[in-house]
């Protein structure tokens, strides 16, 4: 007698030895690791030339970290900011690293560089001379230090900045413009849109040509931080015609950081190989299990109540009547559930989570539960009969 559809399909699946168990197992970081970002847009400036990319940067920046496990200051980019309000954030940013495994500041706007030192310019800047710089102004240095002994494994700053010096007719000995090169303290990671000393493009569709590639690079499954940036590189060469290169400074990094793990890397779980009966069929090659309708689109309430669950949440699962277990990240911002590859569910007012997607593999996966205060639980269910239970954590 030939066993069902869904028993020789759960068979054949156990030779190619992985078993998804959440939507965001397969497609989140490989491991629970805290990662925190600040990152800012300033375009609106009030007594110089306003800038046209730099808002629409920092929203592409913060909603790709955002998909990728990064927990945002303040939830979203910081756009726009004076100096009180930029000195508050990145304050809030060096509080909120203590511990974390990576921290990355991200800075998109006007930069200057005052006798070789580097300074964020906020959108009330109005120096008439050098002295005016420390007091108006914020050196990249304080962002530095805000991640010294913090006890971060990995300090990512990166500068969408080098652009035209805007103060050349103040009495600013600035240099040519960009920013000057700085020494990368230890596990330390600092990228320029362009070398040092040069001045980099602003984008005329919507997006500096550095941080569109950057976005895009990031989401790469498999790259190194360095093979990361070095891509970024890459692209914005052919880009801009060789005409803005991006530049890399970094002190010696301890282990291997990826935004994205390497699919081999990621948190499956390795399963025996069943030997088939001699009356179980075997599928074709090529054999995809069908999705389930339910996964077609994610269900629950339309309205954008489950904002007091908002963040950034670590999650495990395990499998009930089949085995598998793992870990990862999921974003919560606005009642809408996130991974990498969008929005995949919703959380409801009472905390009511239902979220639906398929999987690498291509079998529907639908997951429900329930979020109160910080933590979280509930079941999921795969189209090929594998069900499990989950729990999280907010960050």
């Amino acid at each position: 007698m030939r066993r069902p559809l869904a028993n020789w399909t759960r068979n054949s699946r156990a030779l190619v030895v992985v078993i998804a168990l959440l939507p965001l197992l397969l497609a989140g970081p490989a491991t629970a690791e805290k990662r925190i970002a600040l990152v800012v847009g300033n375009s609106a400036y009030q007594n110089i030339a306003r800038l046209d990319n730099p808002r629409n940067d920092a929203t592409l920046m913060a909603e790709t970290l955002s998909g990728l496990g990064f927990a945002l200051i303040g939830g979203r980019a910081q756009l726009d900011l004076d100096k009180a309000a930029l000195d508050t954030d990145v304050q809030n940013f060096g509080r909120q690293i203590q511990g974390a495994d990576v921290a990355l500041f991200y800075y998109a706007g006007h930069g200057v560089q005052v006798n070789g030192s580097n300074y964020l310019v906020p959108v009330g800047a109005d120096p008439t001379r050098e002295a005016d710089v420390d007091f108006q102004m914020v050196d990249i240095n304080l962002v530095l230090r805000q991640m010294q002994g913090s006890g971060t494994r990995l300090n990512m700053v990166i500068l969408d900045a080098c652009r035209n010096n805007p103060f050349g007719g103040r009495g600013l000995r600035s240099a040519d413009g960009g920013l000057a090169q700085m020494r990368a303290p230890e596990g330390t990671l600092i990228s320029y849109a362009t070398q040092p000393g040069s001045v980099a493009q602003d984008g005329s569709d919507g997006h500096s040509p550095y941080t569109k590639a950057l976005a895009t690079t990031i989401k790469q499954a498999g790259l190194d931080i360095f093979q990361t940036f070095n891509q970024v590189g890459l692209a914005v060469k052919r880009k801009t015609s060789g005409s803005q290169q991006p530049w890399v400074s970094s002190s010696p990094i301890d282990g291997s950081f990826y935004f994205v793990a390497p699919a081999a890397a990621g948190p499956k779980v390795a399963i025996m190989p069943q030997p088939p009966s001699a009356d179980t069929p075997r599928p074709a090659p090529d054999f995809v299990p069908p999705p389930s309708r339910e996964a077609e689109q994610p269900r629950g309430s339309d309205d954008r109540g489950g904002s007091n669950f908002d963040g950034t949440w670590a999650y495990t699962g395990v499998g009930t009547n089949c085995r598998g277990s793992g870990s990862g990240f999921l974003v919560i911002s606005g009642g809408l559930i996130s991974s990498k590859r969008g929005v995949i569910g919703r959380i409801g007012p009472d905390g009511a989570y239902r979220s639906a997607s398929i999987g690498d593999d291509g079998v529907a996966l639908t997951s429900t539960g329930r979020m109160s205060g910080n933590t979280g639980s509930g079941s999921y269910r795969r189209a090929d009969g594998c069900n499990g239970r989950w729990t999280a954590k907010r960050l």
